[in-house]
């Protein structure tokens, strides 16, 4: 079994000498290197960080869908308990016994999709994946037969950044058709170096998915004008099919509340954290400005597009695999 880090994008805040409004901007983050292991595989080449410019101005609720769906009663807050939309784990899937490096295969696994994602735009449009399959075509992404479990440091939150994150998360299951589930606050604290499996705290399963908030202190690559940065952990059987298993969504605890403090800034700290999930579940940057995935913020541009929409829809659909 092997695994291998993944670089994933970042959103940065450069300021302004002239004292003009600042500006919102995304740039490439770093991998996400865990504790060695035996099965794991040498880390990719780590791609050079961008650095580009540009205004974001038109406000856009993203919650707002969310929130109408939850008070219809045609849809759950996705930090519910309750247990997760599709068919239950398929018993006849095998568990072997567990390994000390990794969880036992097969748990909370189920043979088919949990979820089923939106249908792309007709036609498409512009979008990257951050990780082939050995094939060269087909994206890396989170088995869709699993839940993806995920935890929230709170510390340092900016008021209402808990419900941000739980709405940009529903959205991204929306869109996907992958299955989030919140299981709480956790004190883990972020670190480069995060185990992908971690027994003593979260039992015999891949740790969570972890989204916190840091100071440049505590993060020094949240230094300067970054304001989040996302990745994920893919793993694999030999050379078989890579998975993504867990990751972590680092969101700045010093800029948030200056963002939030702007006229548009609900619209604007929601699209740097849907930018992040993106990068989370898969998705590059493009060179197009109409994309959310765009390196550079553009103004009304707090959504996904019809390229991220095509290209999130197709991280939804990736393999089911039972035997890890």
């Amino acid at each position: 079994m092997r695994d291998q880090g993944l670089p994933e994008p970042d959103r940065r805040l450069p300021t302004s000498p002239s004292g003009r409004t600042p500006q919102w901007v995304v740039d490439e983050a770093l991998g996400l290197p865990v504790q060695p292991a035996p099965w794991r595989a040498p880390e990719p080449p780590r791609r050079p960080r961008r650095r580009l410019r540009g205004l974001l101005a038109v406000p856009l609720v993203v919650c707002g869908a969310v929130g109408a769906a939850v008070l219809t009663g045609t849809a759950s807050w996705p930090w519910d308990r309750a247990t997760p939309a599709g068919p239950a784990p398929d018993r006849s899937v095998p568990v072997v016994a567990a390994p000390p490096d990794r969880p036992t295969p097969g748990v909370d696994a189920s043979r088919s999709r949990r979820g089923v994602p939106l249908p792309p735009p007709p036609g498409g449009g512009p979008h990257e994946f951050s990780l082939l399959q050995a094939d060269g075509v087909a994206p890396v992404a989170y088995d869709p037969c699993r839940v993806v479990h995920y935890v929230v440091r709170p510390d340092g939150s900016p008021a209402g950044g808990e419900e941000m994150v739980h709405a940009a998360v529903a959205r991204v299951s929306e869109v996907t058709g992958l299955v989030f589930v919140y299981d709480g606050a956790t004190d883990e604290v972020p670190t480069p170096e995060r185990a992908a499996f971690q027994p003593d705290r979260y039992g015999d399963r891949w740790a969570p998915v972890l989204v916190s908030w840091q100071t440049q202190a505590e993060a020094p690559r949240l230094a300067g004008d970054t304001v989040g940065e996302a990745g994920s952990l893919a793993v694999s059987l030999g050379e078989g099919t890579r998975v993504y298993v867990t990751g972590t969504v680092t969101l700045d605890a010093e800029q948030f509340p200056e963002i939030l403090q702007r006229p548009d800034g609900a619209a604007t700290a929601s699209g740097v954290v849907l930018h992040e999930l993106a990068h989370l579940v898969g998705l590059d940057h493009v060179d197009d400005e109409s994309q959310l995935l765009h390196p550079e913020t553009v103004p009304g541009v707090t959504d996904y597009a019809a390229g991220d929409l095509t290209g999130l829809a197709r991280l939804g659909q990736g393999p089911c695999v039972p035997e890890l």
